[in-house]
């Protein structure tokens, strides 16, 4: 089935998210998937089970408490955002899979520029030499997926240190530019999107028989 890249542009927070929900709600077994590309003003989102002790200085930024799973991150500015709108019973994998999927396609968007990056079981994202650089939050409903990522690009940092970041006190934030890469958002996601593609559509591995 075909699957539609939308390039939503700079778009605020809150309307993309309520757009994100009516679109789950309203899709069916043969709805196409989608990947929402965008990039939002600056706002702090909080997620279901988000704790406000983690928002450390009160600030003009919006806080959103939201419905994806996580604590507190920033969005803003120079930050690649991609939605991943994914009928979950289709693709036929377990949360933990889809995630390590979004994460290994984040991973090898970065080693394209040279990067060597990793996950964590323990703590969802993509992480250089200890600090963050992309974050994930999803949300399953109905059997569908909607919510996804964040890859820090080009952006000012420093509202990241009035939170922790994830719920994780001191965790380092790093961004591309500050591991050497000077690209565009549009360019680094027009790498990470076919990545993603790539990602989710891979076979589903069969056990071997011992």
């Amino acid at each position: 089935m075909t699957r539609q890249v939308r390039q939503l542009g700079v778009a605020e927070y809150e309307p993309t998210w309520r757009a994100m929900q009516a679109f789950t709600d309203a899709r069916t077994a043969d709805t196409p998937d989608e990947l929402w590309v965008v990039e939002h003003p600056p706002v702090y989102t909080l997620g279901m089970a988000g704790k406000e002790e983690h928002l450390l200085r009160h600030t003009n930024i919006p806080l959103v408490r939201t419905d994806r799973g996580g604590q507190v991150t920033y969005h803003g500015p120079g930050q690649l955002v991609v939605y991943l709108m994914i009928d979950f019973k289709r693709l036929g994998v377990g949360v933990r899979e889809l995630v390590r999927r979004i994460e290994n396609a984040i991973i090898a968007t970065l080693a394209g520029y040279g990067i060597q990056a990793n996950g964590d079981v323990n703590a969802p994202g993509v992480y250089v030499d200890g600090a963050k650089v992309a974050s994930l939050g999803l949300r399953i409903k109905g059997g569908a997926v909607y919510h996804g990522l964040s890859l820090n690009v080009d952006m000012d940092l420093t509202p990241f240190g009035w939170i922790n970041p994830c719920g994780y006190a001191g965790l380092r934030v790093t961004q591309l530019r500050e591991l050497g890469v000077a690209a565009s958002l549009a360019e680094v996601a027009a790498r990470l999107v076919p990545e993603l593609e790539r990602a989710i559509d891979a076979p589903v591995a069969v056990p071997q028989a011992d």
